[in-house]
C-alpha cells in the first residue's frame, strides 16, 4: 500500500512539473504585438471585402435553388417573392444604412493599402454633383473606400454631402446581394437610378460614377494610366438634364493593387472579353494579387498599395436643360475632360508618377 501511495505522489509531483514547464514555456513565447493584430484585422477585413464582391451574389442564388429541392423550400419561395415586390428599391433611393459606413472593419479595411481622400476644392451643399471616378482599376477600390465607408472622412471633409456610389444593373439581380449593396449606399447605374437621386432627394447629392466601367477593366495594369472617356457622354447628359455640376475625381495607384493578363486589342482572348461585356456588363478579366498567407505568394488578394484620391477637381458648373442638345452636351463634356487632365496633372507627381507621366484618354 505504501509502495502504491509513493507511486502516485511521484506521478503527481511530476505533472505539476511538466505543467509548470508548460507554462513557463508558453509564457517564454512572445506574443502577437499590436501592429501584429492590426495587420491580420486588415487582411480579414479585406477578405471578407473580397469575398462579398467576387462571391456573395453567386453562392446566395445558387443556395436559394438548392433548397428549393429541399424541406426548407419555402424559405426561397417567401424570399423570391420579396424581391418581386422590391424590384424598383434600387432605383428608388435603395436602403441604406448609416451605421454600416461607420462599420470599424472599414477602417482595417483603409489602413491595408492604406486609402487616403485629399480635397482640393469645396463643394456646396446647395448643388447636386455627378463625381467621375478614375480610374477602374480591376474592383474600384478608391471609389468604394471613399465615397461609400465613410472611413477616409468624406463627410467630415464636405460637410452637407451625401455620397453615393453606382455599379453594374446586374448586381442588383443576383439575392441577398442585392441587400448588401443597398444598405452600403450603391446604385444601379442606370438613368433612372441615378435620376432620383438627383431629383428627389434635394440638393448635397454626390452621385460618384466609374464612368470608365468594364471596358477600362481591360487596359488596368501597373505603370499604364488609360482611361475610356472619349465617347462617354451620358453621364454628361444626365447632369444637363438635372442641373447637377460635374466634378472630376482620380485615385493615384488603382492600378497598382493587382497584376492582369492583357490581351492586345485584335486577338482573339480579347475578342472574347469584348463579347462577354457585351452581354453580361462586365469583362471577365485574368488578374492575380497576393496570397491569404504571404505577400509573395498569388492569390486573389490585392496587393498592399497605397491609394490616394484626389477629390475633387474644379466643379464645372453645368445648367438645367432638359433636352440638351448633342453640341451642348459635347462642349460639357471637353470641360470635363480639361477639368479631370488638369486634375491629373497638377497631383501626378506627389502620388507617385513622374512629370513625364500622361493620361491617356481614348
Amino acid at each position: 500500500m505504501k509502495t502504491i501511495i509513493a507511486a502516485c505522489s511521484q506521478n503527481l509531483s511530476g505533472s505539476r512539473a511538466s505543467i509548470q514547464t508548460a507554462l513557463r514555456t508558453l509564457l517564454a513565447v512572445p506574443w502577437p504585438s499590436q501592429r501584429d493584430v492590426g495587420s491580420v484585422l486588415q487582411l480579414l477585413a479585406v477578405l471578407q471585402w473580397v469575398l462579398s464582391f467576387l462571391l456573395l451574389g453567386t453562392v446566395s442564388l445558387l443556395l436559394l435553388i438548392y433548397l428549393l429541392f429541399t424541406s426548407l423550400w419555402l424559405i426561397p419561395v417567401l424570399y423570391l417573392a420579396w424581391i418581386i415586390l422590391d424590384w424598383d428599391t434600387p432605383e428608388k433611393g435603395g436602403r441604406r444604412l448609416p451605421c454600416l459606413r461607420r462599420w470599424t472593419v472599414w477602417k482595417h479595411f483603409r489602413d491595408y493599402f492604406p486609402v487616403k481622400l485629399v480635397k482640393t476644392h469645396d463643394l456646396s451643399p446647395s448643388h447636386n454633383y455627378i463625381i467621375g471616378s478614375h480610374p477602374h482599376g480591376i474592383l474600384c477600390v478608391g471609389a468604394f473606400c471613399n465615397f461609400i465607408t465613410g472611413s477616409t472622412g468624406f463627410e467630415e471633409l464636405f460637410p452637407g454631402i451625401r455620397s453615393s456610389l453606382t455599379t453594374l444593373a446586374g448586381n442588383f439581380r443576383l439575392p441577398v446581394f442585392r441587400e448588401y449593396l443597398m444598405s452600403g449606399g450603391l446604385f444601379p447605374v442606370t438613368r433612372r437610378a441615378i435620376g432620383y437621386l438627383l431629383s428627389q432627394k434635394g440638393t448635397g447629392n454626390a452621385v460618384a460614377i466609374v464612368i470608365g466601367g468594364a471596358a477600362e477593366s481591360l487596359s488596368c495594369r501597373p505603370g499604364v494610366t488609360t482611361l475610356i472617356l472619349k465617347n462617354r457622354k451620358g453621364f454628361v447628359r444626365m447632369a444637363l438634364r438635372h442641373g447637377a455640376f460635374l466634378v472630376p475625381s482620380f485615385s493615384f495607384g488603382e492600378n497598382d493593387l493587382f497584376r492582369q493578363v492583357v490581351f492586345e486589342e485584335g486577338s482573339w482572348m480579347r475578342s472574347i472579353q469584348r463579347r462577354f461585356q457585351k452581354m453580361i456588363g462586365f469583362a471577365p478579366c485574368l488578374f492575380y494579387g497576393r496570397g491569404l498567407t504571404s505577400c509573395r505568394s498569388r492569390g486573389f488578394l490585392p496587393y498592399a498599395r497605397p491609394i490616394t484620391t484626389v477629390a475633387v477637381g474644379e466643379p464645372v458648373a453645368v445648367p438645367k436643360v432638359e433636352n440638351p442638345s448633342r453640341e451642348l452636351v459635347d462642349r460639357y463634356h471637353e470641360l470635363y475632360i480639361h477639368a479631370l487632365l488638369k486634375l491629373f496633372n497638377e497631383n501626378k507627381t506627389k502620388y507617385g508618377l513622374s512629370e513625364s507621366d500622361e493620361l491617356h484618354i481614348l
